[in-house]
């Protein structure tokens, strides 16, 4: 029998007795003294508190003492205290003792470092048992360091599918810690304890409540963690696919005006722009803020508007009936409005040369800087682009690698790269810049452990030695859901405005709104958008502005 009382997680202090009565009088006296700060576990046999210990720590519990008896069938108190402050290393250690077990007590100090015991009985406790008791709590105290509470992720450094979820619980917001299960014991020790040890199944997520997930997709680990991944309603005034910074302030400032708002994110908020280590030219942020940073309050900021967030969710296709817009989700579910906007930004373009889609996740990234950075310390790193992009990149991974270098196609950085990064990254030592370089190949067994790179100065191939190689070569739009229903051009960003074919059927006496597509009704700003200014600001500016037409539109509905 164990006794597990669920609620705010205080630390535990956990009893141990085979003896019913004394048992329930010693948790009873604890409880009375203790029971507003501490936990009290109790379990009649050592192997039945030694699984309790073990669901404490997949819970993110803390044990702060350990009070046990001796004298216990089939485990004594002191194998039990062996094997249990393997798990819980600082908590206090006592003896319930009689007193012909005093030198089996007195001989487990040296074998278990003990910190004392107790002979029975104990009363009264105000003598006996509560100054004892107060004097090993005060010492845990001192030394104590709070368990961290949230996600806990397992796996090896080199799996795309830990990556992939470690970079989506990031990029939402989620707290979260990695233990890596190749360098770490107590990542080994939790496989072990959630029944994984024999046949391990990675990633696996250990969530606060000591529920576990073996290789979860994003959306179930979403809907674990207490994202809304459901719209509350079948019917909004606006709907917003994409929440980058252009969505983000059109879920502001519409939801703001009074407009029932919904935004579809399909993998995190921030867009690409919240993978951006830094960004320093935002008006307003002299210093500078990350990509996450300003994801985070413009998340925060848009909910007290009162908009309704889905991630991750990805929207199929959208059709016109009438006056209604209705788009279809990827779990198949519905939702019309009267007005849209189509914010979904872009994606990384993938670098297209051998072996390198084979070590995507596994040392080859697409953005992910402040995801991996940390996994990088004194190594050497490899940043592919020459935008601002991955210059942020490179001068966020100086903290950490030996040497940063950038391998740039052409002569210098200045063609596509700021200048006031220009000059950081020369003032960096630790950072290269290798104009004329370009990838050729990635090699390795399970992982990238070599590129081959070209020097087209002189035609010489080089081969370095690294395991992280980041990628920032440009962007492309993900809109081949839109076919046949919204104009695109060639590398498929949306037209809008005077940008729409004239040939196109238009079916109001109105003229086209300047960010409308040759939908009426469907609007697309920020980097989705054909001729559109690929910068923070200009995104927001579009997202804001388009709030306005969106008005204009529902007034003649």
């Amino acid at each position: 029998m164990v006794e597990k009382r669920v609620g705010a997680k205080k630390p535990a202090i956990v009893v141990v007795d085979d003896d019913p009565a004394v048992l329930q009088a010693i948790a009873r006296d604890l409880r009375q003294q203790y029971g507003d700060r501490f936990r009290i576990v109790r379990a009649d046999s050592g192997a039945i508190a030694l699984e309790a210990v073990q669901q404490l720590k997949l819970r993110s519990n803390t044990i702060a003492l350990f009070l046990v008896d001796q004298r216990m069938p089939g485990m004594s108190g002191v194998e039990f205290l062996t094997e249990a402050i393997a798990i819980f290393p600082l908590a206090k250690r006592a003896l319930l003792t009689a007193y012909a077990d005093t030198n089996a007590a007195i001989d487990s100090i040296n074998h278990t470092q003990l910190d004392y015991y107790l002979l029975k009985p104990w009363d009264p406790p105000e003598e006996k048992l509560y100054p004892v008791v107060d004097d090993l709590l005060h010492d845990w105290q001192a030394k104590f360091k709070p368990e961290f509470q949230g996600v806990k992720v397992i796996s090896d450094r080199w799996s795309p599918d830990s990556h992939h979820l470690r970079d989506f619980l990031a990029r939402n917001q989620v707290p979260y810690r990695w233990l890596d299960i190749e360098n770490n014991h107590e990542a080994q020790q939790l496989v072990t304890y959630a029944g994984e040890k024999n046949n391990p199944c990675l990633p696996l997520v250990l969530l606060p409540s000591g529920e576990k997930l073996v290789k979860p997709s994003p959306a179930e680990l979403a809907q674990q963690v207490g994202m809304q991944t459901e719209a509350t309603k079948p019917f909004y005034d606006l709907v917003i696919v994409g929440g980058g910074p252009a969505g983000l302030a059109a879920a502001v400032y519409g939801a703001s005006e009074g407009l029932r708002t919904v935004m579809i994110e399909r993998e995190a908020p921030g867009g690409q722009a919240g993978t951006s280590s830094r960004i320093e030219n935002y008006l307003g942020f002299p210093v500078g803020l990350s990509g996450s940073d300003l994801a985070r309050r413009a998340v925060t900021q848009a909910k007290r508007f009162g908009v309704e967030i889905l991630t991750p969710q990805e929207a199929t296709s959208i059709r016109v009936e009438d006056n209604y817009r209705i788009i279809t989700l990827s779990d198949r579910s519905e939702i019309s409005c009267h007005a849209m906007i189509l914010a979904m930004g872009v994606s990384w373009r993938r670098l297209t040369v051998p072996q390198i889609d084979r070590f995507t996740g596994a040392g080859v990234y697409y953005g992910a800087a402040q995801t991996e950075a940390e996994a990088c310390r004194d190594e050497d790193v490899y940043v592919v682009g020459g935008a601002n992009s991955a210059g942020q990149a490179a001068m966020h991974f100086s903290k950490y690698a030996s040497r940063v270098r950038i391998l740039v196609r052409g002569e210098s950085l200045t063609k596509s790269m700021s200048q006031y990064l220009i000059d950081q990254i020369e003032d960096t030592a630790n950072i290269e810049v290798l104009p004329f370089h370009s990838v050729l190949e990635a090699k390795g067994n399970n992982r990238l452990e070599a590129i081959l790179v070209k020097d087209s100065q002189n035609d010489q191939i080089k081969t370095f030695d690294t395991n992280s190689l980041f990628i920032f070569i440009g962007a492309t739009p993900s809109t081949d859901w839109l076919d046949g229903v919204i104009e695109r051009d060639e590398r498929g960003f949306i037209y809008t405005g005077p940008d729409v074919g004239k040939d196109l059927p238009w079916p109001l006496e109105r003229d086209r709104f300047l960010l409308e597509t040759n939908m009426p009704g469907i609007f697309a700003v920020g980097d989705v958008r054909h001729g559109s200014i690929k910068r923070v600001a200009s995104g927001v500016g579009e997202g804001s502005i388009c709030v306005q037409f969106v008005h204009r539109h529902l007034a003649d509905v």
